[in-house]
């Protein structure tokens, strides 16, 4: 179902020219002339200076960072539309060597800038997780299996993410009955025989009445240990809720609240001024309600299922909740990409957005125009920023619907769920834009977004030429295109792709070099574009839906050592080898494709 809208699925060589940028290149509608496409697109596309806004762009984002062609075509498959040139050969070559100046000072500046961003994301892998654990008369097994479950957790790390240091701590708590014992704090260590031993000291005892001391076990938490400036890490496990009728209605001692004074946003407030990740181990229901009032001060919590008796599984649980909650909070403060940002920020759930797809029978029918590039044919191609011109372009006339609201939003973008009306029957498809953020032109923005998805699907070509004889599975991207429309009297840009439907969407790794689900054909995958483009770029960020002959992936990020391509997110050469290159183990995949070892011992 989803061939027509993927690349990276060539048979062979010969059959390249077949598979194409163009997400919409079946359609039976095409643009014949230019007096069909709108005028306003017209003149801005002819008053766009690609080169120039890209680098406007690029001093713009430095900017950000450090304080946090003259001749076109557009190509159509019936024609070609050709501007009039507006300036001569020879003030085009000044022009063209003061661009190259420009563009020279504007690379080191963002080197600079990378470095600083680099920076942050080595210290993002410096993670203290902190268990805050209830420790009464019913949670004998749970503590066990918090002891027993680190050596698997630090092992796991160790293989799928070196660059990522640990140290672990304890913060037990019981109820305001229990006097001396209530808390038991073990700050931090990097040490699993320390931890295991700690722990050998907490028994399950005490615990007067059903709520326990849980506000007093979170602030001891935030407030005794000693956390270093990386990503910190809490992970609370417990049966029982807080005291106060807020929490629960079941018999309470303490029924108007924690008898010391501390009130659920004191505690969670500080926890996420101190940036300070929270995530829940639910072992029963009595913890729903707390779950929602923790939720309305804070935002969305992760939740693991913890419940269950038998230790061997007990242990596997904590082991995936340990190790999920040190790679969700790594992703997230290593990609924010200043140590100043609050985490909390980016992990709250907006509160416009909608999960639910529209009635298209009650949206308005839109209409635009729809760009992409073909895809390159050769490395030589790929590695020259030219290529991507004006000139390669090919437009034509679109129509669609899309949701008034968002279903998902990121760090840098906004997803909502559209129809490809111009297709026939209709085709489901998801359109993005951009979180404005003042950089320079979003035309030339979105077109970037489009060179990079070109350049992946070439690389997924070549790699699957090789999958195939290898019996490897493939790697696909969808295409990915970008539309120029007017909604309600306002430009609007997008991209568009695809709805991946009926799948679970999963992040397997992001351009900080962190592994978030180990698949060993996308490690390898990124590998081969290392070493096919000869160390000039890497392909990586992979994300998108697991088949079992494939992986189909969208919005993929790319270092090269080129920093002035691929936006922002592209680290250069630094990145390409502190994120990449000395953190990647070769795996069965990259030996069967006959790469060169990385790393070999």
């Amino acid at each position: 179902m989803y061939g027509e809208f993927i690349s990276g699925d060539s048979e062979s060589d010969s059959d390249y020219e077949t598979v194409t940028n163009d997400t919409f290149n079946n359609e039976s509608i095409m643009e014949s002339d230019t007096s069909s496409l709108p005028s306003s697109f017209l003149n801005e596309f002819g008053g766009l200076k690609l080169t120039e806004e890209r680098m406007l762009r690029k001093a713009n984002e430095v900017s950000s960072i450090v304080s946090s062609a003259t001749t076109s075509t557009i190509t159509s498959v019936a024609t070609t539309i050709t501007l009039t040139p507006i300036i001569t050969s020879t003030i085009a070559a000044d022009r063209e060597t003061k661009t190259a100046r420009k563009e020279k000072r504007i690379e080191k500046k963002r080197e600079k800038a990378i470095s600083k961003v680099l920076a942050n994301i080595e210290r993002s892998m410096e993670v203290d997780l902190c268990y805050v654990l209830d420790c009464t008369g019913s949670m004998s097994g749970h503590i066990a299996a918090a002891k027993d479950c680190i050596l698997q957790v630090t092992e796991y790390i160790n293989d799928t993410n070196p660059s990522i240091k640990t140290r672990f701590g304890f913060c037990g708590y019981r109820d305001h009955c229990d006097g001396t014992t209530r808390l038991q704090v073990f700050d931090f260590t990097d040490s699993c025989e320390t931890f295991r031993e700690n722990l050998t000291n907490v028994p399950a005892t005490g615990g007067g009445d059903g709520p326990e001391d849980v506000l007093g076990g979170l602030n001891a938490a935030v407030t005794q240990m000693t956390w270093r400036d990386g990503t910190r890490v809490l992970l609370h496990i417990g049966d029982y809720p807080p005291h106060g009728r807020r929490f629960t209605s079941m018999a309470d001692d303490y029924p108007a609240g924690d008898p010391n004074g501390l009130t659920a946003e004191g505690v969670l407030e500080k926890m996420k001024s101190e940036n300070i990740l929270y995530f829940f181990g639910k072992i029963t229901n009595r913890t729903e309600t707390m779950i929602q009032v923790f939720r309305s001060i804070i935002g969305e919590i992760p939740v693991f299922d913890l419940a269950g008796g038998d230790p061997t599984e007990l242990i596997n649980k904590f082991t995936r909740a340990a190790t999920s909650s040190i790679t969700i909070s790594v992703s997230l403060t290593s990609t924010l990409g200043s140590r100043d940002k609050n985490v909390y920020t980016s992990r709250q759930r907006s509160h416009d957005l909608n999960p639910d797809v529209p009635d298209w029978d009650t949206l308005t029918l839109r209409k635009g125009v729809i760009l992409c590039y073909p895809i390159p044919k050769t490395l030589d191609e790929l590695k020259e920023p030219r290529y991507f011109n004006k000139g390669r372009l090919v437009a034509r006339n679109f129509s669609f619907k899309i949701a008034p609201q968002a279903f998902s939003s990121g760090g840098e973008k906004r997803a909502y769920f559209a129809l490809n009306t111009k297709s026939d029957p209709p085709k489901k498809v998801v359109m993005k834009e951009y979180l404005i953020d003042g950089t320079g032109n979003p035309f030339e923005r979105y077109l970037e977004a489009v060179e990079i998805s070109s350049v992946a699907s070439f690389l997924s070509i070549k790699f699957n030429l090789i999958a195939r004889r290898k019996n490897i599975r493939r790697v696909n991207f969808l295409d990915v295109s970008f539309i120029r429309a007017s909604i309600d009297d306002r430009t609007s840009y997008y991209t568009t792709e695809l709805e991946l439907q009926d799948a679970k969407y999963e992040r397997f790794n992001v351009n900080s070099g962190l592994i978030v689900k180990f698949r060993p054909t996308l490690e390898a995958f990124a590998h081969f574009t290392y070493e096919y483009t000869g160390g000039y770029l890497v392909v990586c960020d992979l994300q998108g839906i697991e088949l079992p002959d494939r992986f189909l992936l969208t919005d993929p990020a790319i270092h090269c050592i080129k920093p002035l391509r691929f936006g922002k997110t592209n680290l250069g050469g630094n990145g390409i080898n502190r994120r990449f290159v000395v953190n990647h183990k070769c795996n069965e995949i990259c030996k069967k494709l006959g790469l060169t070892l990385l790393n070999a011992e």
